[in-house]
């Protein structure tokens, strides 16, 4: 098959090339952890985050204090617009980065992408919409790695800087610790919803293309160091990541939790990715939920694109959602 022109007129619903889209991709945190942990993989003195805690990126020791960072991520469509997939898809590889308290450096493309089925020009826009978002991030964008795939997916391989004992890390949170969060939930229904009725969220966009880059900076200056982002494993998701990493357990004020607007629609409308019911089903083990109901327990649950961090300290202008407690009977309770 040879590559296609785009027709005039013609649109073309990116989402519906794909089987899922955006983070709600992942692969189960369960089966992940699963699939991983019976792997020997080669450990040096050098590496200062590794897959023990499953934290945002790797961390490893350059010279002096100085750590190298270095992430990966993509994901098929999240939203029908090229342009701002490439954006949103940039700006949440870029966020494990942040997450560890680390500028970025330097970034490449991958990109898979139908040939013959879907036209290149608009895989043109998917780039052009990753290489202004990296701009904005004062991160060069340069070459990368392409393959002819029957599903669209797009993302970058980012390598940042950070200060090797300021480092962001999931594994160090401490008992009466507030945690703060720095997006609004509610991503993954309204994208669930774009991709069912084509209808456009432009809170949602706005919230998945905006830079965790400030956040992480507050943080770093705050002397925070522990933090995460909020992507496809939902808040519930990644506490608990956090929280068993740190050995402490955690409590949520439910009413503190801030939601896009529409959100709660979208959940009672039905608009649940299957990420987002598998991020429930893996926690209801471990946390306490009888005090909200499926569908406020379902939001904790949303698997987020591009989210925000999840601080265990306080920044500016972050609304404090709880705080970490001494191990309990619980790794989280939500009230």
């Amino acid at each position: 098959m040879t590559d296609i022109e785009v027709p005039i007129g013609e649109t073309y619903r990116l989402t519906q090339y794909a089987h899922g889209g955006g983070c709600a991709c992942k692969i189960p945190p369960d089966e992940l952890e699963s699939m991983v942990g019976g792997v020997n993989f080669p450990r040096q003195s050098e590496v200062l985050v590794g897959l023990e805690s499953g934290d945002d990126a790797a961390a490893v020791r350059f010279e002096g204090d100085t750590a190298i960072v270095a992430t990966t991520d993509f994901f098929t469509p999240v939203v029908d617009d090229p342009y701002d997939w490439g954006r949103i898809a940039a700006a949440n590889a870029l966020s494990d980065v942040y997450a560890m308290g680390a500028s970025p450096l330097v970034a490449v493309n991958l990109l898979s992408w139908p040939r013959g089925v879907l036209p290149v020009e608009l895989a043109e826009r998917v780039l052009r919409g990753g290489a202004d978002v990296a701009a904005s991030a004062n991160c060069a964008l340069a070459g990368g790695h392409s393959v002819d795939d029957p599903e669209p997916k797009y993302g970058l391989a980012v390598t940042g800087t950070a200060s090797a004992s300021g480092l962001l890390r999931n594994d160090t949170g401490k008992p009466g610790t507030p945690l703060s969060l720095t997006k609004p939930l509610g991503i993954g229904v309204l994208n669930t919803c774009h991709k069912a009725t084509g209808e456009v969220f432009p809170q949602a966009v706005e919230t998945m293309t905006t830079l965790n880059e400030g956040a992480a900076r507050q943080a770093v200056a705050a002397g925070v160091d522990c933090a995460t982002d909020v992507t496809g494993f939902g808040l519930l998701g990644h506490l608990r990541k956090l929280v068993r990493a740190s050995g402490v357990s955690a409590v949520l004020d439910s009413s503190a939790v801030p939601y896009l607007e529409g959100a709660r629609w979208a959940v009672r409308s039905g608009h649940v990715s299957g990420g987002t019911r598998r991020n429930l089903d893996w926690v209801q083990g471990c946390a306490e939920l009888s005090a909200v109901d499926e569908h406020e327990a379902l939001l904790l649950a949303d698997a987020q694109t591009s989210g925000g961090l999840l601080v265990a300290g306080e920044i500016p202008g972050a609304p404090v959602i709880g705080e970490l407690v001494e191990r309990a009977e619980h790794e989280i309770t939500v009230r």
